[in-house]
């Protein structure tokens, strides 16, 4: 609400500019006009700091084709009993009991693609994919960056009751079942820093990992309460690395 004190004070400002408003009725109405306008232009900068990026902006796409999409699934699975792949969609499943990956591994299950041939260890490198979740998976991870010194990955995106997380928090997606959304995550080695873009806009920030020997995962991998069922489905998947 607008006082009388604010509204002089509003037009003590525009007296200097040779502005005569000496009615109380004109100075409540020039005060509201300008608390308006000063709203106005907060929420101009608040879209303005939400909007839209293209944060692939200084890179350029590597060639990817099939061969680059190594599978991780269930050991004593068929490839076709977790993974299809039609019409440039990529669906993966797995189940809370099945095995995991390898023989000899006592992770959690998964059914995963491991982007192979471009392992880096140095640069600035991105990964570009359209996401989809349905409802009632939880408690997995549906991309990462493997590789780091403190642990083993730099990244994880996770859901958790349909939100989408940087590990177990912070949400950076709200209401994200049953609906694409574009995910890009950003590497930078040197700088220790990685950044998630989720439809163009700038959602997480935060320090890597460390480590030597990175690269690109998504499907889904069962982390802690995680679903029975867990699937994620994923297209227009690129890497890139900055010019």
């Amino acid at each position: 609400m607008i006082t009388l004190r604010e509204a002089n004070a509003f037009t003590d400002v525009l007296a200097k500019f040779g502005v005569d408003s000496e009615e109380s009725s004109l100075k409540m109405a020039l005060a509201v006009l300008f608390s308006l306008l000063c709203l106005s232009l907060s929420q101009l900068l608040s879209f303005q700091a939400n909007a839209q990026q293209n944060p692939t902006s200084g890179f350029t796409a590597v060639p990817l084709s099939q061969s680059n999409f190594k599978l991780q699934k269930p050991y004593d699975k068929s490839p076709s009993e977790r993974y299809s792949f039609s019409n440039g969609e990529h669906r993966l499943w797995v189940f809370a009991t099945d095995k995991p990956h390898t023989t000899s591994s006592d992770t959690k299950p998964r059914t995963e693609i491991r982007i192979r041939g471009y392992d880096y260890s140095s640069g600035v490198w991105q990964f570009e994919g359209q996401a989809y979740v349905p409802s009632g998976t939880t408690g997995t991870s549906i991309m990462q960056v493997f590789g780091g010194s403190s642990r083993a990955t730099t990244i994880m995106l996770r859901v958790y009751t349909g939100s989408l997380t940087v590990y177990r928090s912070p949400v950076i997606l709200s209401n994200m079942y049953n609906r694409w959304f574009k995910v890009n995550v950003i590497h930078d080695v040197g700088a220790s820093n990685v950044k998630v873009y989720i439809d163009g806009v700038l959602k997480y920030e935060g320090s890597g990992a460390g480590g030597n020997n990175h690269y690109f995962k998504f499907g889904v991998y069962a982390q802690n309460d995680e679903s029975n069922y867990m699937e994620s489905r994923w297209r227009g998947i690129r890497v890139l690395r900055r010019n």
